[in-house]
């Protein structure tokens, strides 16, 4: 068993080796200073750049955790902390397997529906609530799970010397996995990060730097899916750039998300 798990490490390593590999030979030539100081020029013979891009996938990536990270927290905080007090603890869990199912594309037309027709046209804050949708049961979930991992001794213990159940929650439970929780958050920030079919159905794209969240907003992924799917072997490439520049970007997010959680942790 133990040659099976290096095995299946390698192969797994492996694996990222080569799509990491096979991105950086396709796209590398490609990510200039132009890639991040330019907007598209709307010319397929010089495309620009993906400035507004850019900034509009962090900004849509900062606008969604707000909203989906602390209520899948809370949302995980009341599956873990409250299962034999509420009858209604089974539903939610149930609800939030179900929707962690879901097809990105299908809450992308919900989206649609309820967010971009009453307005009257696409907006950031459209397709920042769509990427929150998909971020709430991934991070509950997990939570949830992590949660139970922390020993019931430490809750008997803060207990006993007098803590209500929401001081236990606060100051004991939850600085006991926040390096698990913050993997969880991880996790959503990834599988959000890289959507775009949500993001066609409420954010759409646009060419100019991202300035209003109630219009139409730019992000890396739609912007990528347009140039791939056009004719111009130029904007091709500039696409191929655009995927290695979103993966260093998750690995800037995941690398900084875990120094600050091992901080906090020594900190306490």
């Amino acid at each position: 068993m133990y040659v099976l798990c290096i095995v299946a490490a390698a192969v797994i390593s492996s694996l990222l080796a080569v799509v990491t590999s096979y991105l950086l030979i396709k796209g590398f030539s490609s990510v200039s200073l132009d890639f991040f100081t330019k907007v598209p020029t709307g010319d397929p013979s010089d495309p620009g750049g993906m400035r507004h891009a850019l900034e509009g996938t962090v900004m849509l990536l900062a606008m969604a955790s707000a909203v989906g990270v602390p209520l899948g927290i809370l949302v995980g905080i009341y599956l873990s902390e409250y299962t034999p007090e509420w009858w209604l603890v089974a539903p939610v869990r149930f609800i939030c397997d179900v929707l962690a199912g879901v097809p990105s594309i299908v809450i992308g037309i919900l989206g649609y529906e309820l967010l971009v027709v009453p307005m009257g046209h696409f907006s950031g804050y459209a397709g920042a609530l769509a990427l929150a949708f998909i971020m709430v049961p991934i991070v509950a979930r997990t939570t949830e799970e992590m949660l139970r991992l922390v020993p019931q001794s430490y809750r008997e213990a803060s207990m006993g010397l007098g803590a209500t159940r929401s001081q236990t929650i606060v100051k004991v439970i939850l600085p006991a996995a926040t390096g698990s929780i913050v993997t969880g958050v991880m996790l959503a920030m990834a599988r959000v990060a890289g959507e775009t079919a949500p993001l066609l159905f409420t954010a759409a794209t646009s060419r100019l730097l991202p300035r209003d969240p109630s219009q139409p907003f730019p992000s890396l992924t739609v912007q990528i899916y347009h140039y791939v799917s056009g004719p111009y072997e130029s904007q091709h490439k500039l696409a191929w750039a655009g995927m290695i520049v979103l993966i260093g970007l998750l690995l800037i997010i995941n690398v900084s998300l875990r120094y600050a959680a091992s901080r906090s942790v020594r900190l306490k």
